[in-house]
């Protein structure tokens, strides 16, 4: 049915481009000099080298290619699927992974601003981050409740 295989890559295209966009957007802000600072929350400039709390960043410059690899085979296991319920939710997560790997190869590392410091130290993230762990919880969802994933 080409007409679903069109609407699922739509609806996935436009969300991983509205998702990288407004991440990149808001990442040049803080490339640009912008910093806030409060008693809970600072909005800083951070490049981590790693993944999730920079582990891996031993890795170095073999660590985007590797990320570059795993989010091709996501792109192309939700196209085999061809489930529309999938789509959103992992243009979503496609996005942010995207968003996170070009700054690997522009900024040698990913732009990462929002560092939460109240009643303990947190790591700092960005939007993509938020976007991927949304995506994730979504796509665990639809796993788990099978009967909201129809097509």
């Amino acid at each position: 049915m080409p007409n679903k295989s069109l609407r699922l890559s739509a609806i996935l295209l436009f969300a991983l481009a509205g998702v990288f966009i407004i991440d990149q957007n808001i990442k040049s802000l803080f490339v640009d000099g912008f910093r806030y600072y409060t008693e809970c929350i600072d909005f800083i400039l951070v490049y981590n080298k790693g993944v999730a709390f920079s582990m891996f960043s031993f890795l170095a410059e073999y660590l985007k290619y590797i990320q570059l690899t795993l989010v091709l085979g996501v792109m192309a296991y939700i196209f085999f699927l061809k489930k529309i319920c999938y789509a959103l939710p992992s243009g979503i997560l496609l996005g942010g992974a995207f968003s996170n790997i070009y700054d690997r190869f522009i900024h040698g590392g990913v732009v990462d601003m929002v560092y939460w410091h109240c009643g303990f130290n947190f790591a700092v993230f960005n939007f993509a981050d938020v976007m991927i762990d949304f995506a994730v919880i979504w796509i665990l969802i639809l796993n788990f409740k099978p009967k909201l994933c129809k097509s």
